[in-house]
């Protein structure tokens, strides 16, 4: 009995589909191999920093380099820093490697693979749980905590779900609240931005920034707790909380290509 005409394609496009999947896992474990005997030592098993490199996995200023960028860094060092070259250790092939791995460490292509709605997500993130009334996701949202349009794309799953039900384990301490009460009685209230022994910037809840020269202030008073909301945990149910993830890890896939790579075309 011959088989139907239209069922050669398909299974051509199964293998081809299949072939594809083995490949980029291959691929993958190369780049993790090259990248682990190669850059951990500095840069840290998952690309955050370590003792003697900086963090090229979260970095902005990383993530916005191109895979020709990265690939010539690689090669090549940088200048004046502690980066080698590896011209004539690795091949330019083990080189795109490298940057292709590192592009899966800063989450370029990944959603978080969690079973969340990312529309009932964004509408938390609008809404009840409050997000955007100091976060900025796509360029919607508050400004006094972190943009996070790129977060889903550099953090797992469970890193963004410990960062909602227990925030004080990740606080940034450079963006803790201060009331501070200038010279004249008057006191302003906001994040601090930028500090050194005889100056304070102050960005206050309505955006304006505020630059005190310390001796002629009355009172810092600082608050060091977080500015997250400790009690997401009984607010949001964990379906929500799988929403918001989702929806986060959304934002990140659909960023626009930076200025850098989109000049090089």
């Amino acid at each position: 009995m011959s088989r139907p005409a239209w069922t050669v394609p398909l299974a051509m496009t199964c293998v081809a589909a299949l072939t594809a999947t083995l490949l980029k896992a291959q691929d993958t474990q190369a780049g993790q191999t090259l990248y682990q005997s190669n850059c951990a030592g500095c840069h840290g098993l998952d690309g955050r920093g370590g003792e003697h490199a900086p963090d090229i996995a979260t970095s902005a200023k990383v993530r916005q380099l191109t895979a020709e960028d990265l690939i010539r860094i690689i090669r090549n060092g940088i200048s004046g820093s502690a980066m080698p070259s590896f011209a004539t250790r690795l091949s330019q092939d083990q080189n795109a490697v490298i940057a292709r791995y590192l592009r899966r460490l800063q989450g370029f292509g990944q959603i978080p693979a969690v079973a969340g709605d990312p529309e009932r997500g964004r509408d938390l993130f609008f809404g009840k749980a409050g997000c955007s009334e100091c976060h900025m996701a796509a360029g919607a949202g508050g400004f006094l905590a972190h943009d996070l349009s790129s977060y889903g794309g550099t953090h797992s799953p469970q890193e963004i779900r410990e960062a909602i039900l227990d925030p004080s384990r990740t606080a940034d301490p450079r963006r803790s609240m201060a009331t501070v009460t200038a010279g004249d009685g008057r006191e302003y209230t906001g994040v601090i931005r930028n500090e050194d022994n005889w100056s304070l910037q102050v960005q206050g809840t309505d955006g304006a920034f505020y630059l005190f020269q310390k001796p002629e202030l009355v009172k810092i008073a600082r608050d060091t707790s977080t500015l997250m909301p400790a009690d997401y945990g009984s607010k949001l149910s964990p379906r929500e909380i799988d929403d918001l993830i989702r929806f986060l890890g959304g934002v990140a896939e659909n960023q626009p290509k930076s200025a850098t790579e989109n000049s090089k075309r």
